[in-house]
């Protein structure tokens, strides 16, 4: 638990601090051994306190004999870095222009500082994390997106190297975890002449979920979940519910990609999929551990 948001314990009786421990117990056996990947980004990533809480939630779930895999992303801290370089970050369709000396910047951010610093986190809560990125073992190979114009499909837009999926191997994923550590994973890719891609993060964890079969994916985001028009949270949606959310324009903006990747990902078998508050202290063990929803589950069917 981190300094700022510590916590009485001792005022609790010792007879519900037993039964809020049992009422983790059925989550814990029913997701003994399986892998649950989370995208770790906004609020939770930068404030300290959270990332301790993080840090420490995904320390527990891999001690209770889960197996988190963390995806991540980085965009505050690419704007950052191009900043003190004196380069402009633009943003065409909501996606991040990648000039190839963007790509060096975006590259040593997210593989260097963003994912070292998740390692240290994770390592110093008690865990074993260990750093990847896409090109590692061969796990993301991509292709360069192409993007058409929203309103003029005639159009397609070159933003330079903003990477589409073309395939994950998670056979690197797969050794790390039969042995105890915990992968943390910059989204970038290569193509087939060894150029590098940054890919959107959560399409990354979606794809990443899909591949590995995993029991759930979980999405930290800076708000409470889905929201319908009136602002309130819609905690379990199907997939269908989804769908007619889309149409009449509930979900929209930032959402789409985000939400679009979760609902492929639950419809190619990933159990279920969470989009929670990475600002709530613990979310995420809240969200796994107990029977309150503290976000949006989406439901394969």
């Amino acid at each position: 638990m981190s300094n700022s948001t510590e916590l009485d314990l001792s005022s609790i009786a010792p007879r519900t601090k037993a039964e809020i421990l049992a009422q983790a117990l059925p989550y814990i056996r029913k997701f003994h051994g399986k892998t649950m990947v989370i995208k770790y980004g906004g609020n939770a990533m930068t404030d300290p306190a959270l990332q301790a809480d993080f840090a420490e939630d995904v320390v527990l779930l891999k001690l209770v004999g889960m197996n988190p895999v963390v995806v991540h992303g980085g965009g505050p801290q690419i704007e950052t870095a191009l900043n003190r370089l004196g380069k402009k970050g633009e943003f065409i369709q909501g996606m991040r222009v990648t000039d190839a000396e963007t790509m060096e910047v975006v590259e040593w951010v997210l593989a260097g500082e963003v994912q070292q610093d998740i390692v240290g986190l994770i390592n110093q809560a008690g865990g074993k994390a260990v750093g990847l990125t896409g090109r590692d073992g061969g796990m993301i190979r991509a292709q360069k997106l192409r993007m058409v114009d929203n309103k003029d499909p005639s159009i397609e837009h070159d933003i330079g190297q903003v990477g589409d999926i073309v395939s994950i191997d998670p056979s690197v994923v797969k050794a790390l975890q039969d042995d105890a550590f915990i992968p943390v994973i910059s989204p970038i890719g290569f193509g087939e002449d060894n150029e590098s891609y940054n890919i959107n993060a959560d399409v990354v964890a979606s794809k990443l979920a899909t591949v590995l079969q995993a029991e759930k994916l979980v999405l930290l985001t800076n708000i409470p979940g889905v929201l319908n028009k009136a602002g309130e949270l819609l905690t379990d949606l199907t997939s269908r519910e989804i769908d007619a959310l889309f149409a009449d324009g509930t979900i929209s903006g930032g959402m789409l990609p985000k939400i679009a990747g979760a609902l492929d990902a639950a419809k190619a078998g990933v159990n279920a999929v969470h989009i929670i508050d990475g600002r709530v202290p613990h979310a995420m063990l809240l969200e796994i551990l107990t029977e309150q929803a503290y976000g949006t589950m989406i439901r394969s069917h």
